[in-house]
């Protein structure tokens, strides 16, 4: 059976391949605290399960020291401007198949594995079908360009060094937001919040959790860390214990309400600041602006809908 260690393991892979290419790398004057970093990554994605609480607590502590150091690049393996124009005017829109290939890919094993349950582990069947819609595309790309196998890794590897740090706040993110569930945070912020809602509200407790949960993803950075607190603030013990809502509508809507904070936050660096960083734009919050106007008419939009699919159309 394929399950989702399969899936880890392949992160594992090429997080290696990351880690020895970035130790190679005679051009970048930080390539042993690059290659330290992603074969930490490595690591944790091989043996995360087997490390306990204190060794992945202490991998996670070596990772933001090393992290915080910042890590280095060179132009070593940088493709030609030349040849990507060529590539562009020979391909043309084909090269987008390449990239649609793998949400394609995780739709439709979405839908479909869990027909199999014998073969795939159907739990789990979203994450293995976007892992083999990775590896489907990498072939389509190869086939299509035609391009030496390394040529892959060596270019993850450099826009991975691009990125650094930010490549993975949003596994820290995801992780601090369980470990604030585990704590009881969202327990004590429900009783705040609660405080402020009309007694016998449903709609006030629906525009509380989705506005919730968008304020908490900006002060968080990521919506998978916003959820746990608020969803046992406010989407547990009222929207689905008190009011009887459709748990599936409250979870996949509020999510939804909280990507909209990613859009208005800095601490989604991942999105919002190393874009601005790689495109060079002047201003570092550029891409914060220009999202706002979009982010909050649809934060409104995902409350009304929150309030009609979870109690109203039932």
């Amino acid at each position: 059976m394929i399950t989702l260690q399969w899936v880890y393991g392949l992160a594992g892979a090429v997080f290696a391949a990351f880690a020895v290419l970035g130790l190679r790398d005679a051009g970048n004057p930080r390539r042993f605290r690059n290659g330290a970093f992603w074969g930490l990554m490595a690591a944790s994605m091989w043996g995360g399960d087997r490390f306990g609480d204190v060794g992945n607590g202490l991998l996670v502590l070596a990772l933001v020291g090393i992290g915080a150091r910042g890590l280095g690049r060179s132009d070593a393996g940088e493709v030609p401007s030349t040849t990507l124009t060529a590539r562009a005017a020979r391909h043309g829109n084909r090269l987008f198949l390449i990239a649609l290939a793998i949400p394609l890919t995780a739709l439709a094993g979405t839908l479909l594995f869990k027909q199999f349950p014998a073969l795939i582990e159907s739990k789990q069947a979203t994450l293995i079908s976007l892992g083999l819609g990775v590896v489907l595309a990498l072939a389509a790309g190869g086939t299509l360009l035609r391009t030496p196998l390394a040529l892959p890794l060596q270019q993850g590897r450099r826009l991975m060094d691009q990125v650094g740090w930010a490549a993975i706040l949003p596994q820290m993110l995801a992780s601090l937001g369980a470990v604030f569930a585990l704590a009881g945070v969202g327990e004590a912020v429900g009783g705040i919040i609660r405080v402020g809602i009309p007694a016998g509200s449903l709609f006030g407790a629906v525009v509380a959790f989705g506005l919730g949960m968008a304020l908490f993803t900006m002060v968080m950075g990521n919506a998978f860390a916003a959820f746990p607190v608020m969803f046992a603030a406010i989407g547990m013990p009222l929207l689905i214990s008190t009011y009887h809502g459709d748990p599936a509508a409250i979870s996949a809507i509020g999510m939804l309400a909280g990507f909209c904070g990613t859009l208005m936050t800095p601490m989604a660096a991942n999105f919002n600041l190393v874009p601005a960083a790689l495109l060079e734009l002047r201003d570092e919050y550029g891409v914060i602006r220009r999202q706002i106007g979009t982010a909050l008419p649809l934060l409104a939009i995902n409350i009304a809908f929150l309030y009609w699919f979870a109690f109203a159309a039932r």
